[in-house]
């Protein structure tokens, strides 16, 4: 039988060592979801926020794989919200700050689903929303008290749409929410899309033996 070249048998041994070594990593590696589940919690009454909402669903599922559910704040399961990968939150302004339903939305994460101590929102992407009458209403502070609380839950928080996220005046010269409001909404769901895509992939590591 023709001896091989050393070259090429040096070029086999290693194809083989390789290929050992490529189906041992893949072994490891933890297997990743086909989809995430977005949830869009929001608390409206005149319909100012819950048009909010929906142009977020919209962001969301704009891109590929995502799931999204719409719910109003006093909707969400314990069983929606921690099996959701992202969370927006709307709310519109009372007295600069979020509405008591959107307050009463957090507090039941610990009183009523019990979060702690396992902090069961940990790595879940978070952002806010919120719609006001007047420009200077507390937009600002009411988006900001929303992604305290869930900085608290140690969750991931992003924006878009504004520099806390996304925001709409409702009176005055700008009644209802307009094409850049909604754009801006429109553009909130879809960044918290990708920025949870981008949380599921990194989290797919190699096992630790």
């Amino acid at each position: 039988m023709p001896k091989l070249p050393t070259g090429a048998l040096l070029w086999f041994a290693g194809f083989f060592f390789v290929s050992l070594g490529c189906s041992h990593v893949a072994a490891q590696v933890q297997p990743r979801s086909e989809s995430i589940q977005v949830l869009v919690a929001y608390h409206s009454l005149s319909g100012n926020t819950e048009e909010m909402a929906k142009s977020v669903v919209a962001g969301a599922r704009s891109i590929p794989g995502t799931s999204v559910i719409l719910f109003k704040v006093g909707d969400v399961t314990a069983e929606v919200l921690f099996g959701s990968d992202a969370l927006v939150v709307g709310s519109p302004v009372y007295w600069s700050n979020m509405s008591g339903e959107v307050k009463a939305f957090f507090d039941r994460w610990q009183f009523e689903f019990g979060v702690f101590p396992e902090l069961k929102m940990r790595n879940k992407v978070g952002a806010a929303f919120a719609t006001g009458g007047q420009i200077s209403s507390g937009k600002e502070l009411t988006m900001l008290t929303i992604l305290a609380a869930m900085l608290g839950n140690r969750m991931i928080v992003v924006s878009d749409g504004g520099s806390f996220g996304a925001s709409a005046t409702t009176e005055g010269d700008s009644p209802g929410i307009n094409d850049e409001e909604r754009a801006g909404a429109w553009a909130l769901g879809k960044r918290v899309a990708e920025v949870a895509w981008m949380v599921r992939r990194g989290q797919a590591l190699p096992v630790q033996p």
